[in-house]
C-alpha cells in the first residue's frame, strides 16, 4: 500500500496487516534489550513457568506490525501520540504466527488547527482467531499533508 494522506481516513476503514512471527532467538534479544524477563530470556526458566515456554515480550509483536505496516502507511500524518489502552490477554510464543488487523474507530477533525484526533484500534490473533492482544491508540494527525 502507498502512504494515506488524512483525506484517505474514514471511520471503520479496516487495515489487514497480515502475519508476522518471531523465533525463540528473536524473543530472547528483543527482550535483552527492551524486557528482560527470564521467561523472555532464558528458556529452562520459561519451561518452567506458567507459560511452559519462551514467550514474546508484549511490545515484540506490536513493533513489528508498526515498523513493517503501520508506519509506512501513516507517518506523513503524525503529530503526536496522546493516549495508549494496551491489552495483553494470551501469550505470544515461538513461531506462533500472529495476526493483525487495524481499524480506524473514531475520527475528529478539527480543520482550522489543521489537525484531528484519531482513534486507532489494534486486534493481535493467533491462526485459530483467539484474541491475543489489543490496543486502542488515540493519535493526533495533521489534515495537511
Amino acid at each position: 500500500m502507498e502512504k494515506l494522506a488524512f483525506k484517505d481516513f474514514a471511520p471503520n476503514t479496516i487495515f489487514d496487516f497480515g502475519y508476522a512471527s518471531v523465533s525463540e532467538q528473536e524473543i530472547i534479544d528483543f527482550a535483552l534489550f527492551f524486557d528482560p524477563i527470564d521467561f523472555h530470556t532464558n528458556k529452562e526458566f520459561a519451561e518452567r513457568s506458567m507459560f511452559g515456554a519462551l514467550v514474546a515480550s508484549g511490545p515484540q509483536l506490536f513493533k513489528i506490525f508498526h515498523l513493517r505496516n503501520w508506519l509506512p502507511l501513516f507517518k506523513d500524518t503524525i503529530l503526536a501520540g496522546m493516549e495508549l489502552n494496551w491489552k495483553f490477554l494470551k501469550p505470544i510464543y515461538a513461531d506462533m504466527k500472529v495476526f493483525c488487523k487495524v481499524i480506524i474507530i473514531d475520527i475528529k477533525p478539527d480543520y482550522e488547527k489543521k489537525r484531528a484526533i484519531v482513534k486507532w484500534h489494534f486486534d493481535f490473533t493467533n491462526e485459530i482467531g483467539d484474541l491475543l492482544q489489543t490496543i486502542d491508540v488515540t493519535m493526533l494527525h495533521s489534515t495537511v499533508n
